[in-house]
């Protein structure tokens, strides 16, 4: 798909890598961008149309496919991280990653399915993870076993969508320099390097863009033993 002549509508587009996707769909000509957000008065990008959304909240993501019609590439990229384990943390937080990170972005896809087989296929982007296919151990299980299924939900919206020449593609990164790992001494990349590597990913029909060297090493090693993985599990 050409992002020049697009209208493209951004999820959590008020900060971090939503808003380097939201000025590089400008930069490439998309003719409109949707930067949608909870607060949509946070969002300061000029040549965006700001609009209010909740993807937890399906009156909220109905509201927003009426006003945005027109749009042919949605970019899925809301997330939430609460940093809960999956045996003692809070259920209330891992049900909010759930929310957010699985349910909300399979709510964006079936308010928008139609919308973008009305205008020829068009395109979405889907936002993932390195963990994805990793649980890190202890803090970060739950956001990781959000990742793990919207990953399958990316497979298989790819597969119903495909009748309707709808390109789904997936993007796994390690760490980004965003608010949600500022407080974190972990390698990070530039959420402008991110967001470029996702638009290419879209211009070039791939169906997955692996971000980072992190991400590639991982999903080369499902193949292995799980040991290669986690070998804090062999046995002492």
């Amino acid at each position: 798909m050409k992002i020049h002549g697009s209208i493209a509508l951004v999820t959590g587009a008020n900060r971090g890598l939503g808003r380097h996707f939201a000025q590089q769909l400008l930069d490439r000509g998309a003719v409109k961008v949707y930067a949608a957000a909870r607060h949509p008065e946070a969002v300061d990008l000029p040549g965006a149309e700001p609009i209010r959304l909740d993807i937890t909240d399906p009156a909220s993501v109905a509201a927003v496919a009426k006003a945005a019609s027109d749009v042919t590439l949605l970019i899925n990229n809301a997330g939430v991280s609460t940093r809960e384990n999956l045996v003692a943390g809070q259920e209330a937080g891992i049900r909010q990653e759930m929310e957010t990170n699985y349910f909300g972005p399979l709510n964006m896809v079936r308010a928008f399915a139609p919308i973008l087989a009305a205008g020829g296929g068009g395109a979405i982007l889907n936002i993932l993870s390195v963990l994805s296919w990793f649980s890190p151990g202890g803090m970060g299980n739950a956001y990781a076993a959000s990742k793990a299924a919207a990953w399958s939900l990316t497979n298989g919206v790819r597969l119903e969508l495909a009748a309707q020449g709808t390109q789904v593609t997936g993007l796994h990164v390690a760490g980004i320099d965003t608010d949600m790992l500022a407080d974190m001494d972990v390698p990070k990349s530039d959420p402008a390097d991110i967001a470029k590597a996702g638009l290419d990913g879209i211009e070039s029909g791939a169906l997955e863009v692996l971000a980072d060297r992190d991400t590639v090493d991982v999903k080369a090693a499902l193949s292995a033993d799980p040991l290669s993985l986690y070998p804090e599990l062999a046995a002492k």
